[in-house]
């Protein structure tokens, strides 16, 4: 029964269903009804939907009908327009079908496309599910790949970088695959192999830096002196100072101490290869010559794989084995100038480098480390310095060694590095640049005056008198008066002394240089040379030429004339020094030149010597005396050898006009005082027992023609007879000694000597 309402609500359903399409076929416009068609043919009661619709028909039809026969012409009208609805209907109708069948064909492809797409798709999940595997793999591979092909180049530093970003980044990923675990197995092996070969770099590297030490230390050096330069030409053209220099133009300025050598090239050494420069190009820096990359490599390996202070242990011991190196001199370096410029390079090369390394790594080296090394190189440094700088002989070297260590302490001073050892021992090497100096100027005095002709220097126009006053200072308005020609009172040995001393200062100032000294210590250094020149160099020079056998008294007595001018020269020799100096003679503990004693004592020497000489040839003429003791009558006038000895006294003397008045007057009195008591011991020998008044009055008028000439006054500014006083002596003697003894032979009187 519960079936049966079922049924009947199914029915009443399907009825209400039916009836609403029907409305709507009615209502709904025929280009709209296929939907509604559609959702017939989507049910199961088609057939009594026909049914209804054959019913609805047959109502229309029967109310067609009605309206037809109520308006028959307009039921004429519709049924003829129902037929035509009708041939529509079937056609739409078999269109509908003709539709349906090619759906259902199409339909089966589109079931056949959609098993294949779901194939497809299943394909390409499992494809896209290996793409990301993959993703994941290849990484680890390509990183392995990059790893090996770094190695292979010895590209270190970037392979342990690989290294690391493999095992802490990609392998954990795909760390369940067993490529990866061997992998896992390789990576200390490999760490151990960059371990190994970075450490061989860096061997290569150290074993290239000991060979190179020198080019670096050279290029640092010629930085320095570029710079020094460059601060020379600023503090002498402040005006500019706020502007720039190139290096172009402080190599420039340096060309002439500095030689561009092109540095040598090592591949894979840690040093750069570095074309040659040209005098135009500018000096590269020293970093700039060395590839460091091979310390910062290691280093960086090492800290990673927990043993860098095994890097640094190794490190600094072969530095310090390089350093004990590099400090031992060459044996010959005292010979040539280059041998202290390698040696100065070399150092200078370690320490920059040292430097380098500490500014630039962390704790390889430390400033306790550097200083320890620097305070090694000092000590050695000095040492070699002062035993090899013994063996110079040639100032200009020891010049030139001055510089090169100037500039060497420049250079590192530049870097941090103190110095004041270096200036100290300076002070030491000018003691000995001093003495070289002395030992150049004694040649020097010794060729000049060995090559000085003794004689005034003659003067034919104004040119060569004004050459000469040029040279040497000298003013005499008397002198400036005369005609040309006209003669200076001295010999050339005046003013070539005079401008060697002038040079031999020029050269003491030279080393004073870039010492950093002061005025005052500059001044007193160079004051204490040219004393050490004078007093003793220039003194001794002096003193051989006046001790010389061979030297006459037309030459000892232009020596006490030039000695009298260079005395004079003093006073100028002192402004000269306070000109270049800029220190006043008046300051307190300037010392003071001793050119006056030192000259004051080469002329009392050579007046001496003078005296010395007269003597000696009155001597050689009173040999020549042959007196008969024995003669019955005298000659008619004097001995030949006494007028000879009165002519060589008188041309003598008549040279001394020039020498000052009290050497003149002593000399002369000297020589007639001489004279004097060589007469007296001629007369009162013992030999000469008895003589004859014939003799005796020879003897007397050889006394008369001493006594005139003392009387003539061969030297002007004795006064009255002092110098006839020189005879008296002899006269009384002779009165003294000798009395007649037979008194009844008067044509032969003989004087017996009263004993």
């Amino acid at each position: 029964m519960e079936r049966g309402k079922m049924a009947e609500l199914e029915s009443l359903e399907t009825a209400a269903e039916h009836e609403r399409i029907l409305r709507e076929i009615e209502s709904t416009d025929t280009a709209c009804i296929g939907p509604t068609l559609r959702s017939v043919y989507d049910g199961e009661e088609h057939g009594r939907f026909m049914e209804k619709l054959e019913a609805r028909i047959r109502n229309h039809d029967r109310e067609i009908e009605k309206m037809c026969n109520f308006h028959y012409q307009g039921f004429v009208d519709s049924i003829t327009e129902l037929l035509k609805v009708r041939g529509e209907a079937q056609k739409l109708k078999n269109q509908v079908t003709d539709t349906n069948r090619k759906l259902q064909n199409e339909g089966k492809e589109l079931i056949v496309a959609m098993e294949e797409l779901k194939q497809c798709r299943l394909q390409q999940r499992n494809i896209s599910a290996t793409v990301d595997k993959l993703t994941l793999c290849l990484p680890v591979l390509e990183m392995y790949s990059k790893l090996r092909e770094q190695m292979k180049s010895k590209r270190h530093y970037p392979a342990l970088k690989t290294l690391e970003h493999l095992e802490h980044t990609y392998l954990p990923q795909v760390s369940h695959y067993r490529f990866c675990k061997i992998m896992v197995d390789n990576i200390p092996k490999l760490r151990e192999e960059i371990k190994e070969v970075s450490m061989s770099d860096l061997k290569d590297f150290l074993e290239s830096i000991r060979k190179h030490s020198d080019k670096i230390g050279e290029t640092a050096m010629k930085q320095a002196q570029q710079q020094r330069n460059l601060d020379n030409i600023v503090s002498q053209h402040p005006r500019i100072s706020g502007g720039k220099k190139s290096k172009k133009e402080a190599c420039a300025s340096s060309e002439l101490e500095v030689k561009n050598t092109s540095p040598m090239s090592e591949q894979d050494s840690g040093i750069l290869d570095v074309e040659d420069e040209d005098e135009d190009e500018e000096v590269p820096g020293a970093q700039d010559l060395v590839d460091f990359s091979p310390v910062y490599r290691c280093l960086h390996i090492y800290s990673v794989l927990g043993a860098r202070e095994t890097f640094e242990n190794y490190y600094r011991k072969q530095r310090r084995k390089q350093a004990r190196l590099v400090l031992q001199p060459p044996s010959n370096m005292h010979e040539t100038l280059d041998g202290y410029r390698k040696y100065f390079n070399q150092i200078v090369g370690f320490f920059v480098v040292e430097d380098h390394i500490l500014h630039t790594t962390q704790g390889l080296v430390n400033r306790a480390y550097i200083d320890e090394l620097w305070e090694m190189a000092l000590s050695k440094t000095i040492a070699a310095l002062r035993t090899h700088s013994s063996y110079c002989s040639d100032p200009s070297l020891v010049l030139d060694l001055k510089n090169l260590i100037v500039l060497f302490a420049d250079t590192l001073q530049g870097y941090g590095f103190p110095v004041n050892q270096l200036f100290d021992m300076l002070l030491e090497i000018q003691d000995q640049y001093s003495e070289t100096l002395l030992k150049k100027w004694s040649g020097v005095f010794r060729n000049i005056l060995d090559s000085d002709n003794y004689s005034p220097i003659p003067v034919t126009n104004e040119d060569v008198y004004k050459k000469i006053v040029g040279q040497f200072p000298f003013q005499d308005a008397e002198l400036e008066k005369q005609p040309f020609p006209k003669k200076f009172p001295f010999s050339e040995f005046v003013p070539k002394v005079y401008n060697q001393i002038k040079e031999f200062i020029y050269a003491c100032l030279k080393f004073s240089e870039d010492l950093h000294l002061s005025s005052t210590e500059v001044d007193d250094m160079i004051r204490k040379s040219t004393n050490l020149l004078l007093t003793r160099t220039l003194s001794n020079c002096l003193q051989n030429v006046i001790k010389r056998k061979n030297v006459g008294l037309t030459e000892l007595v232009q020596i006490i004339i030039n000695t009298t001018h260079l005395e004079k020269s003093c006073k100028f020799l002192e402004e000269f020094i306070t000109n270049i100096t800029n220190v006043l003679p008046e300051t307190v503990h300037t010392t003071k030149l001793y050119g006056t004693t030192t000259f004051k004592d080469a002329r009392h020497a050579a007046e001496e010597e003078i005296y010395t000489n007269l003597n000696q040839k009155i001597d050689q003429f009173l040999q020549l005396a042959d007196y008969d003791w024995m003669a019955m009558e005298p000659g008619s006038k004097a001995s030949d050898y006494l007028v000879d000895l009165i002519g060589f006294l008188r041309s003598t003397f008549a040279v001394f006009t020039h020498l000052p008045g009290k050497v003149a007057q002593t000399a002369c009195m000297s020589a007639c005082k001489h004279l004097s008591t060589s007469l007296m011991q001629l007369l009162l020998e013992a030999e000469v027992r008895q003589l004859t008044l014939g003799a005796l009055q020879q003897f007397n008028l050889d006394v008369e023609e001493c006594e005139q000439f003392a009387r003539s006054g061969p030297v002007p500014g004795f006064q009255g007879d002092t110098l006839q006083l020189a005879f008296i002596d002899l006269r009384q003697a002779g009165r003294r000694r000798w009395i007649p003894q037979s008194p009844i032979l008067p044509e032969r009187e003989v004087f017996c000597c009263k004993c």
